[in-house]
């Protein structure tokens, strides 16, 4: 039998290293799931969760999903599941075909995907798509992410109740689909910057200046 990981090119697998090397937030769960199998010869998809511990107090949300669960938070006296609050979610998805494709301009491609609830006064701001676009942009030039033919959409979402479910108060959620072509190989800084992204749309503040995000550590 051949072994597979022969089958599976040097440069692929080497991008896969670099993601193992990532370093992200303690507030972000990362797991790998399937990745698409028509997207590309060769694939790799992380999932992501923004969990804020319950009980912590030691942070200052900014905006959105954090300064939400912070006031549910108070208005229950701060009892809460021990599992946490989830804030935002996300995927990440990592293309690669050997042939490269004209379409990407080059040989890979990051597929991103990230949602958020918001308060209404954000969710109603008409600049909203704009100030996430200038979020992704801003993290990938942060993190030194060299990177070209990149495009987005941001979608405003509006959830109402009726019926038996009319108690339900409306919801907006944001949800931003952004892929880019990374200049080489090398993707940990771009999975480090979609990470911080992917925070800030939970509402978090950033870390402090002087504070390292701790190495990702892959959950089975």
């Amino acid at each position: 039998m051949v072994n597979a990981l022969a089958q599976v090119p040097a440069d692929f697998l080497y991008a896969l290293g670099t993601l193992r090397k990532a370093r992200c937030r303690s507030e972000l769960r990362l797991d790998e799931i399937p990745a698409p199998a028509r997207l590309a010869p060769f694939a790799v998809a992380l999932g992501a969760e923004v969990i804020v511990p319950s009980g912590v107090k030691d942070r200052s949300p900014v905006h959105g999903p954090a300064a939400m669960a912070l006031a549910r938070s108070a208005a229950a006296g701060g009892d809460a599941d021990d599992d946490g609050e989830e804030l935002a979610t996300g995927r990440f998805i990592l293309l690669h075909d050997p042939d490269g494709s004209a379409v990407w301009d080059g040989e890979f491609r990051i597929v991103t995907y990230i949602r958020a609830q918001l308060d209404a006064e954000m969710g109603n701001d008409e600049m909203l798509g704009s100030v996430a676009w200038t979020w992704l942009v801003e993290a990938l030039e942060t993190h030194h992410a060299p990177y070209r033919a990149a495009g987005g959409t941001a979608t405003r979402v509006l959830s109402e109740s009726f019926g038996t479910l009319a108690d339900r108060p409306a919801s907006i959620d944001i949800e931003l689909r952004a892929s880019w072509t990374p200049a080489g190989a090398d993707v940990q800084a771009h999975l480090e910057a979609w990470s911080d992204m992917v925070c800030t749309f939970a509402g978090l503040p950033p870390l402090p200046e002087g504070v390292s995000a701790l190495p990702r550590r892959r959950r089975n």
